[in-house]
């Protein structure tokens, strides 16, 4: 097996129990938010996809793209998908039109140049990307045109915010509006400034929630992220939490906000002030955020990006009601097994007895909490489920925390065929096989994870 570090010891595992309550669902939720943190499947035969396209913190003259299934683990889809034919990339913005192209816009120049245009590109992949054009945005005495934002209203209007300063006062920004005065997007409205944020504010990033504009954007003076709400794309807005409000710190910048499968809002934003990548969550409708989280594997080497969510075909599927055996996707003789009602994960073949080929053979059936999810029955009638961060198998006692415990949702494994198991209390958080236990833990991001996290539902044993 490949050298890892030491498990975490049984005194450690119950001092981290210990801060939670036994209902918890998601470690490191602030008061209030606990008890409200479910996974959601999406609808059999399609799957959830997020992309996003950041520059690197080493280089701003190219995007990566990354693409993740639950909004935290993002893998690599492209490196150095796009480098514009001159100038820089920063700050790129992402959506997907309805002619079926992907579009970024982006920052043309460093921070410390003037620049008076953004760029423009798009993709058929995301992969392959085409250079457009670049647009001079057209505000007397333009100084710098910064972080423009992709905004596609519920009329189907396609706009960008870009912050933009004068001469006079080079480091001031204000957020300006520019509506696509065409399906091609190479024509737009004269830039109109959001009114209400005011001055010195940049990266200002809106999203609608029925007839309401809520904005989070960057008080330039505070280093915090602002918060504030209007009946109209163009304004006024109320800023309505100002400073510290959320909990997320100062020297925070470049907000993107997406609302994920199970109803909740997740925030990204770029900690240039520790070098961090963060995201955060809320359930009440942006009133309360858990504690900022910063993003596994790519935190520290992605800047500034927007994030796009898509539903997709296809997707890992098992069938239901259906025996089979688990299969680790890099032990290809490890398979799961119950021992003593913990899961574990040795070599069984075909010269292991019958009652180890039992043992590591099992029905899937709907996940008890979630019908589009999985759960795992034992020949017994007992059931998959996690507990103290452990996969067993104990006897479903008809409650909403033991359905909750032995529901696991499908996303994809890190090799072809191979399929991932996310927690359905514990978003997040996958079923992994680690010192040949099986264990409910949270990716750091590395290939090694994933490997480790990945499963083959294999032809049952017995």
């Amino acid at each position: 097996m490949t050298t890892r570090p030491p498990a975490p010891s049984r005194r450690a595992l119950l001092r981290a129990m210990a801060v939670l309550p036994a209902t918890a669902l998601v470690l490191g939720e602030a008061p209030g938010l606990l008890g409200t943190a479910l996974a959601a499947a999406p609808a059999a035969g399609s799957a959830t996809r997020y992309t996003i396209v950041p520059f690197l913190n080493s280089n701003d003259g190219t995007v990566n793209v990354y693409q993740s299934d639950d909004a935290t683990d993002f893998r690599l889809l492209q490196s150095s998908a796009y480098t514009p034919p001159s100038n820089r990339i920063r700050d790129a913005s992402i959506f997907k039109h309805t002619n079926g192209y992907y579009y970024v816009t982006y920052t043309t120049h460093t921070w410390q140049d003037a620049s008076t245009t953004i760029g423009f590109a798009r993709s058929s992949d995301r992969v392959n990307w085409t250079f457009l054009y670049d647009y001079t945005v057209p505000i007397t005495n333009l100084s710098r045109a910064w972080a423009p934002e992709w905004f596609v209203d519920s009329d189907g209007s396609v706009n960008v915010i870009v912050s933009c300063s004068v001469t006079s006062d080079e480091w001031i920004f204000t957020p300006y509006l520019l509506k696509a005065t065409n399906s091609a997007l190479t024509a737009w409205t004269s830039p109109v400034a959001l009114s209400g944020i005011g001055s010195n504010h940049i990266d200002t990033y809106i999203v609608k929630v029925g007839s309401t504009y809520h904005a989070f954007t960057k008080n330039e003076t505070a280093k915090y992220i602002e918060y504030g709400t209007a009946s109209s794309l163009a304004g006024p807005y109320t800023i309505t939490r100002t400073g510290d409000w959320a909990g997320w710190g100062s020297y925070r910048e470049g907000p993107s906000v997406i609302q994920l499968d199970n109803g909740a809002w997740r925030i990204f934003f770029d900690g240039y002030g520790d070098g961090n990548y963060y995201y955060s969550d809320s359930y009440d409708s942006f009133a309360t955020w858990s504690a900022p989280k910063a993003l596994p594997g790519i935190s520290g080497t992605a800047r500034h990006f927007t994030v796009i969510k898509e539903t997709v075909t296809g997707g890992p599927t098992l069938t239901k009601n259906a025996t089979r055996s688990f299969r680790s996707g890099n032990y290809t003789t490890r398979y799961w097994q119950e021992q003593s009602a913990l899961l574990n994960l040795p070599v069984v073949t075909s010269s292991s007895t019958t009652a180890e080929k039992q043992a590591s053979t099992f029905t899937v059936v709907a996940g008890l909490a979630d019908a589009n999810a999985y759960s795992f029955r034992d020949a017994a009638g007992n059931y998959l489920r996690h507990y103290s961060f452990r996969g067993r198998f104990d006897a479903n006692d008809g409650t909403a925390s033991f359905a909750k415990d032995a529901t696991f949702i499908a996303r994809t494994g890190s090799a072809s065929g191979s399929v991932r198991f996310e927690s359905y209390n514990y978003p997040g958080y996958y079923l992994r096989h680690y010192n040949y236990q099986l264990r409910v833990e949270q990716p750091d991001g590395t290939d090694l994870f994933r490997q480790d996290s990945s499963f083959v539902a294999a032809t049952a044993w017995a």
